[in-house]
């Protein structure tokens, strides 16, 4: 077997190991999960996420993603906290406590003060008669599956277990509260994930930014303000205020004539034009700009009385880097 061989073997036994091990860990998720989302959902307080080594990275990551998802969470390590980081645990919080073997001597002091002060413990690990088990109000056990780096037996597929069950935690708290995107965008308004929540109303133009002409007005006067704004069309409207067509650069040439500027802009408006609602994801809007054959520059937003509230153009989409 050549080194290139081999290398491509090592890599898909690992995975494959982890993968069967994933396999066991899902069917272990019983009863004992549910407990444990049912009393974090109702927590007062914060999910406080402690480990040591490869299992305090873990709970660190752990941590973040819950945080991000509607479950206040923070990271402590536990020898910090045997030197003054307990006190950071209030009453309203829980503990999560990460260790394969759940021997780890440097978590006896977090488990006793969650015992004196009656804290939950819930414990991650696969040592279901160790003391953090015996410790812990709940059970989060992980199958007690073969390191994938065989003999050195460091942290491979344990890690990958803890971190997969932290996940599952994380979603199913997102679910029981209700959690949504739109919540989850508070928590990362910057960057991809930013963009790819950001709502219509975030990036529209609203107010006199918007190009807004009546239906009866002449198209001298659309012009002006379609020259004004600088969109490249005008939105009509009619007597009721309500948005019943739009004027673009495509109309133009489509009635370019003698005659065009003492027309009418709903006799020049393309009728019932394509529109969205403000609290619409951007992604979404940029999805209807781009589909089909005939692709559209600028989306104007209506609110439910279909009176305009804002103007998209695709340069603020893809200036916001939405995709």
């Amino acid at each position: 077997m050549t080194s290139n061989e081999h290398a491509i073997a090592a890599g898909r036994r690992v995975i494959e190991m982890e993968r069967d091990a994933l396999d066991t860990l899902a069917g272990a998720i019983d009863g004992a999960f549910a407990d444990v989302v049912a009393m974090a959902s109702g927590l007062k307080g914060r999910l406080i996420c402690a480990g040591i080594g490869k299992s305090g990275h873990v709970a660190r990551k752990i941590a973040a993603t819950l945080a991000s998802t509607g479950t206040p969470a923070y990271f402590v390590h536990p020898t910090e906290a045997s030197h003054g980081d307990l006190g950071m645990i209030t009453p309203d919080d829980a503990v999560l406590a990460l260790s394969k073997s759940g021997e780890t001597r440097e978590l006896g002091d977090l488990i006793a003060y969650c015992r004196r002060f009656g804290t939950p413990l819930i414990a991650m690990t696969a040592g279901r008669d160790s003391v953090l088990a015996r410790g812990a109000d709940f059970h989060l056990f992980v199958p007690d599956a073969p390191e994938a780096c065989g003999e050195t037996r460091a942290p491979t597929t344990s890690t990958t277990l803890m971190m997969a069950l932290g996940d599952a935690l994380a979603v199913a708290l997102l679910e029981a509260r209700g959690f949504t995107a739109s919540d989850f965008r508070v928590y990362h308004p910057g960057g991809a994930l930013g963009a790819a929540l950001a709502t219509v109303s975030d990036l529209m133009h609203s107010g006199d930014a918007m190009p807004l002409i009546a239906g009866e007005a002449p198209m001298s006067e659309a012009l002006l303000e379609m020259s004004a704004k600088g969109f490249g069309c005008v939105g009509v409207t009619g007597p009721d205020g309500k948005l019943t067509g739009i004027v673009t650069d495509g109309d133009l040439r489509r009635h370019m004539g003698g005659d065009l500027v003492s027309r009418s802009a709903s006799d020049v408006m393309t009728a019932a034009p394509q529109t969205i609602t403000p609290t619409a994801l951007a992604a979404d809007a940029l999805r209807r700009m781009t589909a089909g054959e005939r692709k559209i520059l600028q989306l104007f937003a209506v609110d439910p009385d279909g009176k305009p509230a804002g103007l998209l153009h695709i340069h603020d989409l893809l200036r916001a880097g939405v995709k």
